[in-house]
């Protein structure tokens, strides 16, 4: 233990992120900025070149922290996972998607413990970051890594687990400045953990127990999950009793106690809002608990998609046109503004609804170029012109980026249906959500 921590305060450790994107590409950055030695590790061979390339494929990495990180010289990336045994720290930032039955495929979190496994030195800190269910690093991590190394927990090396909070496209709060929730195994580990992490990021709040710090990320998820499914339901209410709900929403976020204003759109997207309560489900599960308010939420989230389609095809129909036949052109399917993250975008659901009833469908995305949607069906991102406007039948807000034009595109649209609240003077060509 006195070796690390020497190490750590005279900041000559090496510190190993497996797993190069959205979340562990901007640690390493910010690790690689104070001065800190950093082996990024991915399975592409693609990252691996850009990252040692010195380029950039993350938008949320501040161009001065990536040219300190250049000018230092302290980041380099590797395809080859026996550079682990050189690393006195391994973060684990792998994908943690979800399999075809809603379950955690923890295919990507095995795999990189079995490589890490193979060449784990003792005393080495190993934290796991990828958001998963409460109980996984201890009992599935802790396994695999004692089984691959031939080493114990404690007494070999020591293991932690420490929520990712990634906010892409935040221009206020980053990997540095966003306080971290820590739980390791051991009061060493957390020590030690505390020690690494503070090199990196601002303020380390630690916790109890590495299950512990797996709620944490789960409750922040589920908290934006239920409120937001509950906003949606009440927008598609307040639209039959024609209410407008963007007004009764400014109207309620003027008391000042007791409401936190959250806003309905087509659905919810991203890696984490979308997956984290299937991950409790799984588990809650094993303890023969059923989480009904928390299925009823996702069961409403991925119901939105199906509902604002049928807006799409009421819009149409109060105009006389089918969905089957019509030029429909979706603006944005990044799941947020002014992102190029599509993962689990919402967007991208609506389109392959809205072709499978033999709509004609385009996007255009500022920053996503190309995509494709859950069903296989591939696009890439068209020009925005008004003539493309003129020509379709139907345009839909299902990104409400910055860089759009709301103004022009209304002006030369035939019918808008907007999703995100973009359009701020009614006509009588659009519909809201």
């Amino acid at each position: 233990m006195q070796k690390i921590l020497e190490k750590i305060n005279n900041n000559t450790l090496r510190v190993g992120i497996v797993g190069l994107g959205y979340v562990g590409l901007p640690l390493a950055a910010s690790f690689a900025a104070a001065g800190i030695r950093v082996t990024g590790f991915d399975v592409s061979e693609t990252k691996v070149a850009k990252v040692n390339a010195g380029n950039n494929y993350i938008l949320d990495i501040r161009p001065e922290q990536w040219s300190k990180v250049q000018e230092l010289k302290t980041l380099t990336a590797s395809a080859d996972f026996a550079a682990i045994a050189q690393c006195d720290a391994v973060i684990i930032c792998v994908p943690t998607p979800l399999d075809l039955f809603h379950k955690p495929d923890m295919r990507f979190i095995e795999s990189a413990c079995r490589e890490i496994g193979k060449y784990l030195q003792r005393g080495t800190f190993v934290s796991l970051e990828s958001t998963t269910y409460p109980t996984t690093t201890e009992h599935f991590v802790l396994p695999l890594l004692e089984e691959a190394s031939g080493l114990k927990q404690g007494t070999d090396f020591w293991l932690a687990f420490s929520p990712e909070r990634v906010d892409p496209g935040n221009k206020i709060y980053d990997t540095r400045n966003t306080p971290k929730v820590l739980g390791a195994m051991t009061q060493a580990g957390l020590t030690i953990g505390k020690a690494i992490y503070s090199k990196a990021i601002d303020h380390i709040y630690a916790v109890s127990s590495p299950r512990v710090a797996e709620m944490v990320k789960i409750l922040e998820n589920t908290y934006r999950l239920v409120n937001i499914s509950l906003i949606n339901e009440m927008a598609l209410l307040s639209g039959k009793m024609d209410i407008d709900i963007w007004e009764v929403i400014e109207a309620a976020k003027t008391k000042p106690y007791g409401f936190q204003a959250f806003y309905p759109g087509p659905g919810i997207g991203g890696h984490c809002i979308p997956l984290d309560p299937f991950y409790l489900e799984y588990i809650a599960k094993k303890f023969n608990f059923d989480l009904t308010m928390i299925h009823t939420a996702g069961h409403i989230d991925m119901l939105m998609p199906h509902r604002v389609t049928i807006k799409i095809s009421t819009a149409l129909n109060r105009h006389k046109k089918p969905i089957n036949g019509s030029k429909i052109l979706f603006l944005g399917v990044a799941y947020k503004p002014d992102i190029d993250d599509e993962r689990e975008s919402p967007a991208l659901k609506i389109m392959d609804i809205v072709a499978g009833k033999g709509g004609e469908v385009l996007y255009h995305d500022p920053f996503v170029p190309t995509c494709t949607t859950p069903g296989g069906r591939g696009y890439s991102s068209v020009a925005l012109t008004s003539e493309l406007l003129q020509s379709c039948d139907c345009v839909v807000f299902t990104t409400n980026h910055s860089a759009f034009d709301v103004d022009w595109i209304v002006e030369h649209s035939q019918l808008v249906v907007d999703l995100r609240n973009a359009v701020k003077v009614g006509s009588d060509k659009v519909y809201k959500l």
